[in-house]
């Protein structure tokens, strides 16, 4: 190779840099990998570990990771919640960031059983609710606004149905869900954790589109 070619080559290697860069700091976001929209968080009502209703309204303007679990669980949901704590550490002082535990054994999970099950946990605090209420409306959420499980289930009884899921869902500040995660994998929990602030640095744009109460 020619030292002209070899000249060329990194003049125009050190030219398409200095674009990237101009580029990100004249075009906010350029170059930045987008989390696409993947469904509306719908409304919904259930009650907090303190026995407060807990709607939509709360979460308006903040991002969120919602999951699913049952206090009784032996397996997976312990673990589940052991990664979740690291993600409440990180983030436990952020007033725009809360995190949203549902039951998805309401007829245990009262709303004492709750407090009970937060308090050995150590996070009873401001920013992370543990929520139980009908079980229809609650398997709902998970099926169509949090897409933790297949809509199809719905058409069984309420009564038979169990939904048994490791995923957490990632909700940005105007109520749509941007990403899943599979909550007993570490990398996943950790990319989770790296992707938050970028939800939290995002304006509410279309925070207008976000589903007011119904109730």
């Amino acid at each position: 190779m020619s030292k002209k070619t070899i000249f060329f080559i990194g003049f125009f290697a050190v030219l398409f840099v200095g674009f990237v860069f101009a580029m990100t700091k004249l075009l906010p976001g350029f170059g930045e990998v987008k989390m696409p929209v993947l469904s509306y968080v719908q409304p919904f009502r259930f009650n907090d570990q303190h026995g407060n209703s807990f709607t939509q309204d709360q979460v308006q303007g903040k991002v969120y990771v919602a999951e699913y679990f049952f206090t009784t669980c032996p397996g997976i949901c312990p673990k589940m919640n052991t990664n979740m704590k690291k993600v409440f550490d990180q983030y436990k002082s952020n007033p725009e960031f809360l995190i949203l535990s549902h039951s998805v054994d309401p007829a245990v999970d009262t709303v004492a059983r709750m407090k009970v099950y937060a308090d050995s946990m150590g996070v009873n605090n401001a920013n992370w609710f543990f929520l139980t209420g009908p079980k229809d409306s609650l398997y709902l959420a998970a099926r169509v606004s949090y897409l933790l499980d297949d809509p199809k289930n719905n058409n069984e009884r309420i009564e038979d149905q169990f939904i048994h899921t490791q995923f957490f869902a990632l909700v940005d500040k105007a109520g749509r869900v941007r990403r899943i995660y599979d909550g007993l994998k570490k990398e996943e929990v950790d990319q989770m954790i790296n992707d938050i602030p970028v939800l939290l640095e995002e304006s509410v744009t279309d925070a207008s589109r976000l589903p007011k109460s119904t109730f």
